[in-house]
């Protein structure tokens, strides 16, 4: 049974130079407790939700950065669906020919629908859950999830978290 698991990024981060994958670039308690969980990766496919990269495999790679995910830029998240690419353009007037969108990570990571999941794991705050449900809701529709898929979310205390993700 294909598993995808959906993680906040995390405010600590290794200060490793250039880019590394985003699994080892994270550094907080949850993701602490998967590599300790899963080390191997095997249990589920892991992507992540970061203000700066977007929906990302966790296998990116991923340098330092610096950026919170505000509820203003989880609406702009949300408005722009899976098809936006992330990171977007230092400015608007610049061309949108970078970053990488939504829909083709979901595509790689399951084998564009073939290895559609059946269980769909969301991790994070308030504000990163609004945008993972509505990225889910487009990789329904995309055919890269099953419609019937059991979607669990896991959310509040950093212990609790930490205890849920294990299992």
């Amino acid at each position: 049974m294909a598993r995808l698991l959906i993680l906040a990024c995390s405010a600590t981060k290794r200060p490793d130079p250039g880019s590394i994958p985003a699994f080892d670039r994270y550094d907080g308690p949850l993701w602490r407790t998967l590599r300790a969980a899963d080390p191997a990766g095997t249990r589920a496919k892991v992507a992540f939700l970061s203000a700066h990269y977007g929906f990302r495999a966790a296998s990116s790679q991923i340098g330092v950065y610096d950026a919170r995910l505000t509820k203003d830029l989880a609406a702009r998240m949300i408005a722009g669906g899976v098809t936006t690419c992330w990171p977007r353009p230092a400015s608007s007037s610049q061309p949108d020919t970078h970053g990488i969108h939504a829909g083709a990570e979901i595509a790689g990571l399951t084998a564009y629908g073939a290895e559609a999941p059946a269980e769909v794991a969301l991790v994070g705050g308030q504000v990163y859950l609004e945008v993972m449900h509505a990225l889910v809701r487009g990789f329904v529709e995309m055919g890269c999830v099953r419609r019937d898929a059991r979607v669990t979310v896991i959310n509040g205390p950093i212990g609790r978290m930490r205890h849920d993700l294990r299992a």
